[in-house]
């Protein structure tokens, strides 16, 4: 396994066309909730130049207000009909479809009140393999590229806000880590590209020195590893970016899965997080197992823990799971999977039920799901994630 490399992961705002695109179906997945928290519900956008189109497919008799519903996420992104905005929330164009999902009275009863025979009869309905990552990088167990990039694109869009307002919702960033015998050492390179609303908006050197400003130092000002004089710092290396959103270039639902999970540092599934219900495995699997690596590597287990769980349709526990500790265990790594597997009930509706899945989006006027769609559905500590606790630890470390 090699010991010193250079890593880099990105990460996007809020206002990129495929996280607008995101944020969308998960705020359609959470009305949804919050009026039936049974409803079944997948919701799926595609966005170019002024044409939004979204595709919604649900069992259950609430009424969501589909475009007033996704109107509302693209002004509250930042796209206002301000005269310099080609694509805005009030002159784009939204298409919808609605159609029905097939019920069955199994999927009427709530995860909470079944026994253990009823958990077993709700099956996997797709067939998908998800991982769940943790290692020691950093206080929330993430890899530190994603980590910084996510915490870099996280400051732009407050900036942005907050002091830039000739900056535009769309951004992203990338960190580069040099890591020496398996541990991050020191930054490498970061890039921050932002949009201006119009190339008379400022001069491009004075925003370079802006960003650099308010958005990389004010990102380090609390990080024990930070851009040393050698680091390659990259804002805007193209010059003024002008436009950018869905006026310069399409987006659609599901097409920042690594961005989402742990930056390709880490292994993850190819399918979509955003806009499913819970009934969906592929995406309430994807947070069990990060559950469960998070509580191996919180309990000393390992430095660096991946869990894999595979589903098969029809089938209501995972045919497989599988954890790799990459050689940190100070315990047999085998011992450490049947620890694992005795602790962690996996399947679909033991998952919904051990972190609620269907009582948060009724919790929140938001909905909830529309705060995971852009920088990270896993190791986040601006909101609290069930899938983020610590539960297990105890539990891992006398077994």
């Amino acid at each position: 396994m090699k010991r010193d490399f250079i890593f880099s992961s990105e990460s996007v705002t809020e206002g990129h066309p495929d996280k607008l695109c995101d944020r969308i179906s998960d705020a359609l997945v959470g009305q949804y909730l919050r009026r039936d928290p049974l409803a079944r519900v997948t919701a799926e956008c595609a966005v170019s130049t002024g044409i939004l189109f979204v595709a919604v497919r649900l069992a259950s008799d609430a009424v969501v207000d589909v475009p007033f519903v996704a109107r509302d996420v693209i002004r509250d992104i930042g796209y206002e009909r301000d005269g310099s905005q080609t694509f805005n929330a009030r002159d784009c164009t939204v298409m919808t479809t609605l159609s029905e999902f097939d019920r069955s009275p199994l999927e009427a009863v709530d995860e909470m009140a079944m026994t253990h025979a009823d958990i077993d009869r709700v099956v996997a309905r797709d067939q998908v393999t998800v991982f769940g990552f943790a290692c020691t990088h950093t206080p929330t167990l993430m890899p530190l590229p994603v980590w910084l990039a996510h915490k870099l694109a996280r400051r732009l869009a407050a900036v942005r806000r907050e002091h830039l307002p000739e900056l535009l919702p769309d951004g992203k960033t990338q960190v580069s880590v040099e890591f020496r015998d398996r541990r991050p050492a020191r930054i490498h390179g970061l890039t921050v590209v932002t949009t201006q609303r119009d190339v008379r908006a400022g001069d491009a050197d004075r925003l370079r020195a802006r960003v650099r400003e308010f958005v990389i130092e004010g990102a380090f000002a609390d990080e024990e590893i930070r851009p040393d004089a050698r680091t390659r710092i990259a804002i805007n290396p193209e010059g003024v970016f002008a436009g950018g959103g869905p006026a310069a270039h399409s987006g659609l639902t599901g097409r920042k899965t690594a961005v989402d999970t742990y930056g390709e540092y880490a292994r993850h599934s190819g399918a979509a997080l955003s806009g499913k219900d819970p009934s969906r495995i592929d995406r309430v699997g994807a947070y069990a197992a990060r559950h469960a690596a998070r509580n191996v590597v919180a309990a000393g287990l390992a430095t660096e823990c991946e869990v894999q769980l595979t589903y098969a349709i029809g089938l209501s526990a995972p045919v497989s799971v599988q954890v790799e500790t990459f050689g940190t265990s100070p315990i047999d790594e085998g011992e450490v999977e049947r620890r694992v597997r005795a602790a962690c009930d996996f399947r679909p509706a033991a998952i919904v039920r051990r972190f609620g899945l269907r009582r948060l989006p009724p919790a929140r006027p938001d909905g909830f799901y529309v705060t995971l769609a852009a920088y990270g559905h896993v190791g986040r500590i601006d909101i609290e994630l069930p899938w983020e606790q610590t539960d297990l630890v105890d539990v891992l470390g006398s077994r």
